[in-house]
C-alpha cells in the first residue's frame, strides 16, 4: 500500500473519529433533556441516511421518506443508545431495517444502485469505449442484484457497494460474522452468475474473471 493512500486513509480515520467524538456529546445532551441538540444529530448524519435509503430502495422521495422515519425512530428510541458503542453503527442498523420494512409494507423488491461494485468499474480517465463497458456493467450488475433475497442485498450492499468492515456489517445486521460471510458469499455467487450469463464477453474484456 502507498504511503499517500495510507495517509488518506489515516485522515479519514481522524475525522471519523472526531464526527463520533462529537456524535456522543449531542447524544449525552439529548438523553439529558435537550431536544435542540436532536437538531444537531439529524444535520450531521442526515445525508448519509438519505444516501443508504436511495441505494437500498433506488427512489429519491421514497429514500427522503424513509430518512424521515429513520430519524423519528432514532428520537424514539436515543434512550437504548449504547454510547461504548459506535453510532454509526446503530444508526446503520436502523435505516437498513427501515429501508427493508418500506418495501415489504410498499411491496416492492428493489435492490441498490450499484455504483461502487468494483474499483475497475469506477477508474477515472475512461476513453469513451472504457465509460461505456462501465456503465453497462453496472446496469448489468443493478439487473444481477434483483435476484438477491434481503438479507442477502444488504450484506453485499454495506460490504461491497458501501465498503464497511465485515465486523460492522455484523454490528448492523445484528448477526454474527460467519453469518454476514455466508450471505455475502451467496450474493456475489449469484451476481457472478448472473454476470456470465448475460455478459460474459463484457467481463473478460474488463478483465474479470
Amino acid at each position: 500500500m502507498s504511503a499517500v493512500v495510507m495517509k488518506s486513509k489515516s485522515k479519514n480515520n481522524d475525522l471519523d473519529d472526531r464526527v463520533e467524538r462529537e456524535t456522543k456529546e449531542i447524544v449525552k445532551k439529548i438523553k439529558a433533556g435537550d431536544q435542540r441538540s436532536f437538531s444537531r444529530l439529524v444535520r450531521l448524519y442526515k445525508n448519509q441516511v438519505a444516501s443508504l435509503a436511495y441505494k437500498m430502495v433506488g427512489d429519491y422521495d421514497e429514500a427522503a421518506d424513509i430518512m424521515q422515519n429513520v430519524f423519528v425512530k432514532v428520537n424514539q428510541n436515543i434512550w437504548r443508545f449504547d454510547e461504548k458503542k459506535r453510532f454509526y453503527t446503530w444508526l446503520y442498523r436502523i435505516t437498513v431495517n427501515a429501508s427493508i420494512d418500506y418495501m415489504r409494507k410498499h411491496h416492492r423488491h428493489q435492490h441498490e444502485s450499484i455504483e461502487n461494485v468494483k474499483e475497475k468499474a469506477d477508474e477515472k480517465n475512461d476513453t469513451p469505449e472504457a465509460s461505456f463497458k462501465k456503465s453497462r456493467l453496472r446496469e448489468y450488475i443493478d439487473e444481477a442484484a434483483e435476484s438477491l433475497n434481503e438479507k442477502q442485498r444488504s450484506a453485499f450492499f454495506l460490504r461491497d457497494v458501501d465498503g464497511c468492515n465485515i465486523d460492522d456489517v455484523a454490528n448492523i445486521m445484528n448477526m454474527p460474522e460467519a453469518t454476514v460471510r455466508w450471505y455475502l458469499h451467496r450474493a456475489r455467487t449469484k451476481i457472478k452468475k448472473e454476470l456470465m450469463k448475460k455478459c460474459p464477453q463484457l467481463l473478460l474484456g474488463m478483465g474479470f474473471k
